[in-house]
């Protein structure tokens, strides 16, 4: 396995990689197993696998976690060999961004909406940086999670808009036993704070199964997440919102084919995100 940190390295490595199927898992780190669902898939389907690691600073707002985020790459290194993962990609940003940069990607409208609202440079940043790292890599097929549903949609339409030749895959949710969906900021929330966090997953299935009971209403549907999550004090709700997942723009009612449900909340200053879907992002 190759690791690699000079662009003009990697550069070189890509032009001789002689593989007709490359697949590509881009990460910010400290791994768990929704970043190795993606790694597998990738495994499967491809002849080379590259990984890229890189905790970038444009998607992070100020007073957002970028000094606190989790940073692991001797433990991130060992999962990737034990895979057999061709390269990792471990840039820094001085390699990233050098000086004077100035070019910034944004799809319009989609980044906006949800932890747009909030987070109004954030999609900007996840943009740009994608389609850096797509540019040096060439893959085949880039493979993305469903937790991070608005990021996804994004980048499907920056992919599509732009003409850029790959096929971008988006893989299930990964859960921990308790449901809660996997995140690198999970491992900051202490055993009161998780009790509280597992109400998300909790209250979105209950919305879930109300439209498999035949309620389709959104405002009703919303009004049931929101009460489960006022049950614990500790939870504060950023948003609550019912989309279609092509345009991410409100729905009155759920439309079976074409539906993100989703929900962002904050639990002991963490946040957190989670959704389901109706249709294929």
């Amino acid at each position: 396995m190759k690791i690699i940190s000079q662009i003009d390295e990697f550069r070189q490595y890509r032009r001789v990689l002689n593989r007709n199927k490359i697949g590509f898992v881009p990460t910010m780190g400290y791994l768990h197993d929704g970043h190795l669902s993606l790694i597998d898939k990738s495994l499967e389907e491809n002849q080379a696998t590259i990984v890229s690691i890189f905790v970038n600073p444009t998607q992070f707002g100020p007073g957002e976690d970028l000094d606190r985020y989790p940073r692991d790459f001797p433990q991130d290194r060992q999962i990737l060999e034990a895979r057999s993962v061709d390269c990792i990609l471990f840039p820094d940003s001085d390699q990233m961004y050098g000086a004077n940069y100035a070019t910034f990607i944004e799809v319009k409208k989609l980044g906006t909406v949800l932890c747009g609202k909030t987070r109004q440079t954030h999609f900007k940043g996840v943009t740009t940086v994608v389609l850096k790292l797509l540019n040096l890599v060439q893959p085949t097929t880039a493979y993305f999670g469903q937790k991070d549903a608005q990021q996804a949609i994004i980048i499907k339409r920056m992919v599509a808009d732009l003409n850029l030749d790959l096929e971008i895959k988006v893989l299930p949710i990964i859960r921990d036993d308790d449901g809660l969906a996997l995140s690198s900021r999970n491992r900051y929330l202490s055993d009161q704070e998780r009790q509280a966090a597992v109400l998300l997953h909790t209250a979105l299935s209950t919305a879930q199964n109300r439209i498999g009971e035949g309620r389709e209403d959104s405002s009703a549907l919303k009004k049931v997440i929101k009460k489960i999550l006022k049950q614990n004090r500790l939870i504060k709700t950023d948003y609550i919102e019912i989309v279609s997942l092509d345009h991410l723009e409100p729905l009155d009612k759920v439309d079976p084919e074409n539906t993100l449900v989703a929900a962002a909340i904050r639990v002991g200053g963490i946040r957190l995100i989670d959704n389901f879907i109706l249709g294929e992002i």
